[in-house]
């Protein structure tokens, strides 16, 4: 049972009126009061939340990095054995998870998160060697070329391009939890060697002098494999990972699902395909997923989800809120995104009687542009059972 806060112990100017709604970005109205409550009363915390601190950070839109105290605390407080994270992304939440000793499956409709889960959620125990790091910076084992001759000029540098295709000729000789530690690490070169991280930017003219910028991905590779190694570990729990539509999921009774699904902002877009399409053909070598030739950045067709779009995205939370309403929910929000927070609380009080909220200032990875000022916003955890 959640621990509660008294409503008087909430400070006035914090407490939510009932039954409101609101716009996105505005105060919460809502029956449950939004409380804050310190991180230092759950024993083992602080190592759960240092662990999971070191899980290499991957600059992905909407990712929780900051929210990993918080989050703790709650997977803590609810116990249980099996956990779901339906929309693993950067995997650091999975990751929690595990450090917390949940027996996690992660899912993403995307295979580059489920390929990074495969490596240090599933992965227990097997690390990438020195020798397999210097192979793959090494001369190439063929003469592939198919990132070089589509990439030029768009992305990186010559020799980073040829680098990416000589690794993906070693790396299509693994298998197993070594083969999804090497994609993971390519992705995250990739990913770090690339202005803000997202692939809608275009050529080498963005400098502003930070190393990640200027570093080979050779380089990137062998400092970036190291980083997955690091947080490699034995749970004692079995763990799985998969890429599929949420709603594709069995419903087999997990004791906790946590829920962070791609909210529609009410400006701009929550495309992730858009932004990660290189990662995401650059985990597979682009296999089934062609690059669409007219377009500048050789971009992948975007994939249909309906928690893209205003009018559709109200109706596939509840459906998702449904199709876990046996399992305690955990799900994040912001406030600048659509639906409301007082929406959202209502979804989860149409099947679940207990409903917490705790709110957390955050500032969101969007980017480094000016427009990201804007993504400062207080997240919501919404606590249902």
């Amino acid at each position: 049972m959640l621990k509660g806060v008294p409503a008087d112990a909430i400070p006035e100017a914090d407490r939510a009126p009932a039954h409101g709604m609101i716009r996105a970005g505005a105060r919460m109205s809502s029956v449950a009061p939004v409380i804050r409550q310190p991180l230092t009363t759950v024993p083992g915390l602080p190592g759960i939340v240092r662990r999971a601190g070191l899980f290499p950070r991957l600059r992905y839109m909407g990712s929780k990095y900051r929210l990993i105290p918080h989050l703790a605390r709650a997977f803590t407080e609810l116990g249980g054995v099996t956990a779901l994270d339906a929309f693993s992304g950067s995997g650091v939440v999975s990751y929690l998870l595990k450090t917390c000793d949940y027996q996690v499956t992660a899912n993403d409709f995307l295979a580059f998160p489920a390929i990074i889960a495969r490596a240090s959620v599933v992965n227990q125990d097997v690390t990438l060697g020195p020798d397999d790091i210097a192979r793959i910076c090494g001369p190439p084992a063929d003469d592939r070329d198919f990132i070089r001759r589509t990439f030029a000029g768009i992305y990186f540098t010559e020799a980073d391009l040829c680098f990416l295709d000589s690794a993906w000729s070693h790396i299509d000789r693994m298998d197993g939890h070594k083969r999804a530690l090497a994609i993971s690490a390519l992705v995250l070169s990739a990913a770090r060697r690339q202005p803000r991280g997202v692939f809608t930017v275009t050529g080498l003219r963005y400098d502003d002098g930070r190393r990640d910028l200027r570093l080979p991905l050779r380089d990137h590779f062998a400092e970036r494999a190291a980083e997955y190694n690091r947080v490699v570990f034995d749970s004692g729990q079995p763990c799985a990972a998969t890429s599929s539509d949420v709603f594709d999921l069995a419903q087999v009774g997990y004791d906790v699902v946590y829920l962070d699904p791609p909210y529609a902002p009410p400006r701009d877009d929550n495309c992730y395909i858009k932004r990660y399409h290189f990662l995401e053909g650059l985990s597979v070598y682009w296999r089934d997923q062609a690059p669409l030739e007219g377009t500048r950045t050789r971009k992948l067709p975007k994939r249909y989800t309906p928690f893209s779009y205003a009018r559709t995205v109200t109706g596939a939370l509840r459906r998702t809120i449904r199709q876990f309403a046996g399992s305690a929910l955990v799900l994040s929000y912001s406030s600048n995104a659509v639906p409301d927070a007082a929406t959202i609380e209502g979804l989860l009080r149409e099947v679940k009687p207990h409903v917490q909220v705790r709110a957390v200032d955050h500032t969101y990875a969007f980017g480094t542009h000016e427009a990201a000022r804007r993504r400062t916003a207080r997240e919501y955890l919404f606590i249902a059972h």
